[in-house]
């Protein structure tokens, strides 16, 4: 039987960032992912956003969190290696009503702390958005809001994590944790039984599922998707921040924004659900992004769409961020409620955990040799000449462009396989490189990535899964 000090259920961001904060302590720590690359679930299928916590409820932990984690970015974003920037976004009011919520929006944003939100005029805001409706009266600034990549973050925290001896279990489910004289003391997963001291569940959307096993679901979990559109690099309509709708009581609403690599995003949809694995996306959906979103940005121009995708946010009952410990139950914390905000929190919601943790008996000491620094695998696309032509000086795979449309190199394929956690599938690479990411969304490259990840892996075509397992992109040749 493996044992280990801490056993932390769940490898997206919230997850990850977790490894990361306990492996800076002499601990043994065991990380478990039931699918087969990091990233969990949400964490990577979101809007890319990191909050500043502006319109969160006042007082409440979300609130205390995100205010708290948006300003770590700037050193965890250099430390990890991971692209972000600090766009700005915008909330524009068209309608008088609209108009009349901009001071109890402010008001909130002072409530949390968010003291830099600043009233613009509509000419102000044309003026900072010209593709916007020119009928906006008015609206909020909020400066620090701002995008990431949401692979790489999850990715980069989990490998600097593994760096300093965090042990990953991926495409290992939990399925029991057990518990004797009050307190954890086992996990059950499909790879076998691990012996632990504690327990972190950090599920997302099953963790009402994992609290179940040691009694502690008072509460469920269903899934809110919500279905994007990503325009084409070059679409007619851009916009240079974050345009956000007012917010309802349900959701923020449908937004306009750049992805970090030079995309549109448009959406998301707020859709209650049941099934915690639809991800499809339909019709209806994406007519109300457009509908919504036009009456934003009326240029906005979804012809360009290169792809949509789903994500599934984590809707607690009761709602609300929860972190739980137990009087009843030792060694056990509960991570429930994380939800849009969580991609933001997660830096925030990790230090908190681990601060508890040690609150609540966990020994640990400092590591005097946790190294902070993740060094990611080259992104050719933003090399200048001379960096370019000295990669490809001292390994000439680089040289050979595999995607076309994001400029992936055959080098940086062969590097995202063999480093820490690496690729072991097509998505595994799309996500760490963009390969099959532009316009032709794999159509010219696909085919290459297949074979290199086969001989890389030492494995044959058909055994290359674009995911999980079942998801083998080939059956055999088509001729001999």
């Amino acid at each position: 039987m493996k044992q280990t000090d801490v056993v932390v259920i769940g490898a997206g961001a919230v997850g990850s960032a977790l490894a990361r904060e306990l492996s800076k302590y002499d601990l043994d720590v065991t990380v478990l992912e039931k699918n087969e690359d990091l990233g969990g679930d949400s964490s990577r299928s979101n809007s890319a956003i990191i909050h500043t916590g502006y319109d969160a409820k006042p007082g409440t932990l979300e609130s205390q969190l995100v205010v708290a984690a948006n300003p770590m970015y700037d050193k965890i974003a250099r430390d990890l290696d991971v692209p972000f920037k600090r766009i700005g976004a915008i909330l524009p009011a068209f309608t008088d009503e609209q108009f009349a919520q901009l001071p109890a929006l402010k008001h909130k944003a002072m409530m949390n702390r968010v003291y830099d939100v600043e009233y613009k005029t509509g000419a102000q805001l044309l003026e900072m958005e010209p593709n916007l409706n020119p009928s906006v009266k008015g609206g909020l600034y909020i400066p620090r809001e701002s995008i990431i990549d949401p692979f790489l973050l999850c990715i980069g925290l989990a490998e600097n994590a593994a760096d300093n001896g965090v042990h990953f279990l991926l495409g290992t489910k939990c399925t029991g944790i057990k518990v004797e004289e009050g307190g954890v003391t086992a996990v059950e997963t499909t790879a076998g039984t691990i012996a632990t001291k504690y327990v972190v569940n950090a599920a997302g959307l099953y963790c009402d599922e994992v609290a179940g096993y040691v009694g502690k679901n008072d509460y469920y979990v269903t899934p809110r998707k919500g279905q994007f559109y990503i325009l084409d690099k070059n679409t007619s309509c851009k916009v240079g921040m974050i345009v956000l709708p007012i917010p309802t009581k349900v959701t923020k609403g449908k937004l306009m924004c750049p992805t970090i690599h030079g995309n549109m995003l448009v959406g998301p949809t707020a859709e209650d659900m049941l099934d915690k694995t639809d991800k499809s996306t339909n019709a209806e959906g994406l007519a109300s992004i457009a509908a919504d979103v036009s009456k934003m940005i009326p240029g906005v121009n979804l012809r360009d769409t290169i792809t949509q995708y789903c994500g599934l946010r984590a809707q607690r009952n009761p709602e609300g961020l929860n972190i739980d410990i137990y009087d009843d139950l030792a060694r056990y914390v509960n991570i429930s409620g994380v939800r849009s905000t969580g991609l933001t929190g997660s830096v925030a919601i990790a230090k908190y955990v681990v601060d508890l943790m040690l609150e609540n008996g966990l020994r640990a000491t400092f590591k005097t040799n946790f190294n902070p620094i993740r060094h990611g695998t080259p992104r050719f696309a933003e090399l200048s000449a001379k960096e370019r032509a000295e990669l490809i000086a001292r390994d000439p795979r680089y040289g050979n462009i595999v995607c076309r449309c994001e400029t992936v190199t055959e080098g940086q394929i062969c590097d995202a396989i063999h480093r820490t956690l690496g690729a072991r599938s097509v998505d595994g690479v799309k996500r760490r490189l963009r390969a099959g990411m532009g316009r032709c969304q794999g159509g010219f490259c696909g085919p290459r990535v297949i074979e290199i990840i086969a001989r890389e892996l030492g494995i044959s075509p058909e055994e290359v899964r674009k995911n999980e397992p079942g998801s083998e992109m080939l059956t055999g040749a088509v001729r001999e």
